[in-house]
């Protein structure tokens, strides 16, 4: 080979390196934007949660099975409209110790507002069903 063609085979690998230490260096900074604003919306539902919709709101009737977790509890809240995440819902009731052995998860009809905070629901599932709504 010539001399110009190992140049030309030397600048051409140099430029073919820094491309893709560029494109990784890009998909690394992508994924840090990402899990990092992913990560401040969770932490934000967890601690600061507010309700789906305005006050008043709709009441809505949940009930709650015997021997329902409080996983399930959480995806169909998340389902019906009630909360926006599941996962930030089982680890607030485990700050707020629903489902625990001092508050278990009470079967019953609870009825619950898309107005109300995660917080507000949860205190509302500890608390339990009273006895006159479980007579009805």
């Amino acid at each position: 080979m010539s001399n110009t063609t190992n140049e030309i085979n030397k600048v051409t690998g140099t430029i073919i390196r820094v491309s893709w230490k560029l494109i990784v260096y890009a998909l690394v900074i992508l994924l840090l934007y990402e899990g990092v604003t992913r990560g401040y919306e969770f932490g934000h539902d967890i601690f600061y949660s507010s309700g789906m919709a305005s006050k008043p709101g709709i009441d809505m009737r949940v009930t709650i099975g015997d021997g329902e977790k409080v996983a399930d509890i959480g995806a169909a809240l998340e389902r019906g409209g009630l909360i926006k995440s599941k996962y930030a819902f089982l680890i607030q009731s485990i700050f707020y110790d629903y489902g625990g052995e001092e508050h278990p998860v009470e079967a019953g009809t609870y009825i619950l507002n898309n107005s109300m905070t995660s917080k507000e629901i949860i205190l509302t599932l500890r608390d339990g069903v009273e006895k006159e709504d479980a007579e009805e």
